[in-house]
């Protein structure tokens, strides 16, 4: 398909009318998963960041935890490696729920007394100030029955009449069942985890298993992981697992393992389906880098939840869907390797899974069809005309975590600057992005890929950030051309559905068609509402569309041709309208060769009263909530422009 670039000529200056109903396209797995993970995340309702916290880096944490599956309960041993950041350091506190009990801190191996615990809160009166800089290290011993603070910090349930425990931490569950500093702002530099639990039990965790080892009539199982990592993605799940690996090869290196622990019942279904996640992992690696903990793992364990949470190097799933799949481990780069630096910037994690998630259709990987998905994302950012990506209020769980905006409007946005800056530019920005070494591996905030994406394309993408990004809403489109041989002139003007933003500039693609079947594509620059553009065709228009690939946010897009003539196609004659008169459903039938056609329903005054994208021989136009009266269809296709009337009762 050609495809050409148009500037702007002039300012006309247009008014306009009212905008029909596009068909909406829900992916419900989707938004059953963001439900999911915003019933994850009740904790931060109750959390306010911890100034305590904010004088030391942690440098290492050794975790040493004893659990049983069948019962509610965790003992822990976690020795914490740190460097004071200010002078004076003479008090280290971490977040711990205060239903925990601590039977001891240790410090250079003696027990000290200045420990009080307070407002989820522990507090170690150290016994001289530490310079800045200096590691050093406390151990701390405790136990007791976490609290339910949120969905899954630490939960016991059964599958198949055998117990499961399972740790999910995000964005603030971990103080609930180990001693941590949670803010986004400090990663560990590495981790030893061992989890001790009867010998029937697995454990699975972050990392490589280094080590399982007998101690009575336990097992123990130990984790380590040598990568920076946040408090919340810190994780354990236990039960009789079964398991597996699969292998993502890796051109000139080792493969990749995929480590998989299910639940022994469900085994069989697990092996036939989780080879999505390697050919998925190959196209990740292609287009961000090789996965960022190649030499480790990746992994799944099954737990009991609906939805799935991206644990460092194995994340838990409650299922294995090619969707499930594919979002959590694009979160291993977009959310793991580099973290949100605040929750207002949430999209960074989740905008990014998600358009990942889709993009796998586009690579004719999964179920869907990449239009499909495209079309379900627009159809569901549209489907309310206010909100933002940016997320105003950080203290509300289902504004963080919210399907439309978070998930979709942020992959959208994502698209919409591919479109903008072009496939080159926008991935090699973004990989620009992931690697930046004050990032990698790192805390991010919006600005920053903003910066990577402007410094690769040499494009000022601040309006385009203020519009889509802290601005509200989307455009709906009017395109206006007529034809005088084969020259076109045309119109292009939007109305935005909320106030906070008055113009989306944006380059626009349209679709002209042609007898037989002929086509091109043209992208018009529309910096100004009601701009004119005058331009060739060497063949007669007959159906234009706007964005016909779903490039853009927008709705209610429609086209007019002024010179609305009728050609005498043969296959006109074969078009049928029924019944007509008509209350409810008006049934088209049009032949193959008029297809893809738009109609546009007008009443007896000339105003437009729907859009109709047709697409098959068959179709129904849902006419019940028009008044009683006569209306006209006009018909746009590629072998010209028809009009019929109908009746409705």
């Amino acid at each position: 398909m050609e495809k050409k670039i148009l500037l702007s000529l002039l300012l006309l200056g247009l008014s306009f009318f009212t905008f029909s109903q596009a068909e909406d396209f829900v992916c419900k797995e989707l938004s059953g998963l963001a439900a999911q993970e915003q019933r994850a995340r009740q904790a931060l309702l109750d959390f306010r960041s911890s100034p305590f916290t904010d004088n030391y880096d942690v440098r290492y944490t050794r975790m040493e935890w004893e659990v049983d599956p069948a019962q509610y309960y965790i003992k822990g041993k976690v020795t914490t490696y740190f460097a004071p950041t200010e002078e004076d350091f003479v008090q280290l506190n971490f977040d711990l729920s205060s239903a925990l009990q601590v039977s001891s801190v240790r410090y250079k191996d003696n027990l000290l007394e200045g420990v009080v615990q307070v407002d989820d809160r522990l507090s170690i009166a150290l016994p001289q100030a530490i310079p800045v800089g200096q590691v050093d290290s406390v151990t701390i011993t405790y136990e007791g029955a976490p609290p339910t603070t949120g969905f899954g910090s630490f939960v016991r349930s059964s599958h198949n009449g055998q117990p499961v425990l399972w740790t999910l931490s995000e964005p603030y569950g971990a103080k609930d069942w180990w001693p941590c500093k949670q803010d986004l702002n400090d990663k560990i530099s590495s981790v030893d985890i061992y989890v001790r639990t009867p010998a029937q039990y697995r454990a699975a965790s972050n990392g490589v298993l280094v080590g399982e080892y007998e101690v009575g009539g336990d097992k123990v199982y130990h984790w380590k992981h040598n990568y920076p990592i946040p408090a919340y993605l810190v994780a354990i799940a236990v039960t009789n697992y079964a398991y597996y690996s699969d292998y993502v090869p890796v051109e000139g290196g080792e493969p990749i393992e995929v480590l998989n622990y299910v639940f022994p019942e469900d085994l069989a279904a697990w092996q036939n389906n989780t080879g999505a996640t390697v050919e998925v992992m190959q196209v990740f690696n292609e287009l961000f880098g090789l996965y960022p903990f190649a030499d480790e793992k990746y992994g799944h364990a099954q737990f009991g939840w609906g939805g799935g949470m991206e644990h460092q190097t194995m994340s838990f799933m409650g299922g294995h869907s090619h969707l499930l799949q594919a979002h959590e481990l694009a979160h291993q780069w977009f959310g793991n390797m580099v973290t949100c630096g605040s929750w207002a910037d949430i999209w960074l994690n989740e905008g990014f899974a998600t358009y990942l998630e889709g993009m796998t259709y586009e690579h004719n990987l999964g179920p869907n069809t990449w239009p499909g998905w495209l079309q379900g994302k627009i159809s569901q950012v549209t489907s309310q005309p206010g909100g933002s990506v940016f997320v105003p209020d950080t203290t509300s769980v289902s504004r963080i975590f919210d399907s439309r905006l978070s998930y979709s409007k942020g992959a959208m946005l994502l698209h919409m600057l591919r479109w903008k800056l072009g496939d080159e530019d926008f991935f090699q920005g973004v990989r620009n992005y992931l690697y930046d070494p004050d990032i990698h591996f790192g805390y991010a905030r919006t600005a920053d890929l903003k910066r990577h994406l402007e410094q690769q394309s040499g494009q000022n993408l601040t309006e385009f950030f203020n519009d889509w990004f802290y601005g509200q809403g989307y455009p709906s489109y009017r395109f206006n051309w007529w034809q005088d041989g084969n020259t076109v002139y045309a119109t292009l003007s939007q109305i935005t559905s909320h106030g906070s933003v008055d113009f989306f500039e944006m380059p626009v693609p349209v679709n002209f068609m042609g007898p037989g079947g002929i086509d091109t594509t043209i992208v018009f620059d529309h910096t100004e509402n009601g701009q004119f553009y005058q331009f060739e065709l060497p063949f007669n228009i007959g159906l234009a569309r706007i964005d016909p690939d779903y490039w853009l946010v927008s709705r209610n897009n429609y086209v007019t041709n002024n010179e609305l003539t009728s050609v005498h196609s043969p296959l006109f004659k074969e078009v049928n309208l029924f019944p007509n008169p008509v209350r409810g459903q008006l049934n088209l039938q049009l032949p193959q060769g008029l297809l893809p056609a738009q109609g546009l329903i007008f009443n007896g005054a000339g105003q437009l009263q729907q859009q109709l994208t047709l697409r098959s021989e068959t179709e129904q136009a849902g006419v019940g909530n028009l008044p009683a009266g006569q209306y006209y269809l006009q018909l746009q296709t590629r072998e010209g422009t028809m009009t019929a009337t109908f009746l409705k009762e």
